[in-house]
């Protein structure tokens, strides 16, 4: 066997998919609002055995629709409990398929090297390793839109005989994992792709209007079952969601943005591989634009039509979603996620070209991701080893990192000791590699396996220790010790915001205070807001503080108190 056959690259890809992502899933406690959000939806399915519209963090029902939760809890059911572990690893699976299955669309439509490299940029972008790690819906939306695109693409292939049931099935499911979006963008790309190669408006127009017609049918039915059960309440999220979220008129926060907040961070998003390219500007030939503007349309217009088929339908996924996402006000990174395997391909495109025709580039780009590997291998040596310790920092600089210094302050490992020696290896490789540069691609994916073990150094020792350090789970922990059972009741001044954290790791079990309005119990508040509930409540109640965080919680931003109440 070949070793750059299709079925020998295909295990090869399989198997760093699977080693870099399945296994540190559930190292990290939760840190942030956004994973136990997700999760908790999850949990509430499986308490209250409602799969259409449960309640969850005392009264709220879910922002997205529900697949992506479907998901989680369906795969929590072996375990018996939805874990961290259970509520990232849908988004880790999606980010597998959608490598492999791009693989596979592009080593059958170029060459099995390139194909191979389209999947490894995809799978190692920063953006996209994040998501694959995070208990969010994006990275499962990002599957469906996908694939569905690979399959219209396909359909197009057959110069659109048949149906493309197939890809109506995954629109569905994108609808089902985060709205309209879902159906939307895949019918636009791949409409304007015909459009582009001479197919006649109407007959594009009514053939997209029957397939997202069909697409709606397992969407519809979950609305109208979530209608039955939400009524009016679900209809107003709905709207909000998705079209006071594209309008950035939200009820709450919706991270406006401009276009630029876009660019730079797609740039971020692809690091490392964009400094490669940043690297790259300064040894290309540029020259002034000179002529007409029509002469510069007519020119764009040849190249356009002149490409070849899968080339256009690439560029026309990453720019019609691009341009998509930049029109509403709410902009977040993570948006873009479906635009990352089709930038993916041209990036390694260009990749192989710098290869052959600025090897330089390479050169400093190794030099550059070498020193930054034994930048990290020495701190964290250095913080394993004890010689960098909180009290021989400055006192600013050890009041701001101390806290994940002493984390990083732990017993050597077996983990830790072979990636620190991969790592050298690989480092070692990489020198040696270059003298091979012209000659064959082993310098380019040594590279790109040194940045593979830097991300599982990071994922399997540092990052864990690092982000536990800062979870609220140990007080969340503390707070089920003193409220084994029963309600916890909680009150949070800013609008869709909870104790997300510390319910989940109570089980679900926080309503609020105003709308429960008990006669005695124990109350989470953040430090603030005590205020209010002082004010308006002092006179009735007797408030008696039973613990509270040492820094501000992950969810609230602010010290967050347990006092245990009663009626005066």
């Amino acid at each position: 066997m070949r070793l750059n056959s299709k079925v020998t690259l295909l295990l090869l890809l399989s198997t760093i998919c699977i080693l870099t992502l399945l296994p540190f899933l559930g190292l990290t406690d939760f840190h942030t609002k956004g994973e136990p959000r997700e999760a908790i939806v999850a949990v509430s399915m499986l308490q209250s055995d409602n799969w259409v519209l449960p309640i969850n963090n005392g009264g709220d029902i879910a922002y997205k629709p529900p697949l992506f939760h479907w998901a989680i809890a369906l795969l929590s059911l072996p375990f018996g409990e939805v874990s961290e572990y259970t509520s990232r690893l849908p988004s880790a699976l999606a980010a597998i398929i959608i490598a492999i299955v791009t693989f596979l669309f592009y080593a059958r439509r170029r060459n099995n090297n390139l194909a191979f490299l389209t999947a490894l940029l995809f799978l190692s972008c920063f953006e996209v390793h994040r998501a694959a790690m995070a208990s969010r819906v994006d990275m499962v939306l990002t599957l469906f839109i996908v694939t569905s695109l690979y399959q219209l693409y396909r359909w197009t292939e057959r110069d659109m005989k048949g149906f493309p049931f197939v890809a109506t099935l995954l629109m569905g499911a994108a609808t089902l994992t985060k709205g309209p979006v879902g159906i939307i963008l895949p019918c636009a790309v791949t409409a304007i792709y015909l459009l582009v190669r001479g197919k006649q408006f109407f007959t594009v127009l009514y053939r997209f209007i029957f397939i997202s017609i069909v697409s709606c049918i397992l969407p519809a039915i979950w609305y109208y079952l979530a209608y039955k059960q939400g009524g009016d309440n679900f209809v107003n999220l709905v709207i909000e969601e998705n079209f006071g979220r594209f309008l950035g008129k939200m009820s709450y926060e919706s991270h406006e943005g401009t276009v630029l907040y876009y660019i730079y961070t797609t740039i971020a998003g692809f690091i490392p591989w964009s400094i490669l390219v940043l690297f790259s500007l300064f040894t290309l030939k540029y020259a002034l634009p000179n002529g007409k503007i029509t002469v510069w349309w007519q020119k764009f217009k040849n190249y356009i039509s002149q490409m070849d088929d899968t080339r256009l339908f690439t560029l026309l996924s990453f720019a019609v979603m691009f341009v998509f996402y930049c029109i509403p006000k709410s902009k977040r990174s993570v948006y873009l996620l479906p635009i990352y395997p089709f930038l993916c391909f041209f990036l390694a495109e260009y990749m192989f070209w710098l290869l052959k025709n600025r090897q330089k580039v390479w050169r400093v780009f190794g030099i550059f991701m070498s020193v930054v590997t034994c930048i990290v291998l020495f701190v964290f040596i250095a913080a394993q080893s004890k010689w960098i310790t909180p009290e021989i920092l400055p006192a600013k600089l050890s009041e701001q990192l101390g806290h994940y210094l002493t984390a990083l302050n732990g017993p050597w490992n077996i983990m830790g000791i072979f990636c620190v020696l991969i790592l050298v290896i690989v480092l070692y490789q990489t020198y040696r590699s270059k003298r091979d540069l012209s000659l064959n691609n082993r310098y380019l994916y040594t590279v790109v396996a040194l940045f593979f073990w830097l991300q599982i150094l990071l994922d399997a020792i540092i990052l864990p220790d690092i982000l536990n350090a800062k979870s609220m789970r140990p007080f969340a922990e503390k707070v089920k010790e003193e409220v084994p059972e029963g309600k916890i009741y909680s009150f949070v001044s800013t609008p869709m915001l909870r104790f997300f954290i510390v319910n989940f790791y109570n089980d679900n079990r926080i309503v609020e205070f105003e709308k429960e309005k008990p006669e005695s119990g124990y109350l989470l508040v953040g430090k603030s807001d005590f205020n209010y509930i002082n004010t308006n409540y002092g006179s009735n109640f007797i408030f008696n503080e039973v613990m509270k965080t040492n820094r501000k919680g992950n969810d609230v931003k602010d010290i967050i108190y347990l006092y245990k109440f009663e009626k005066r």
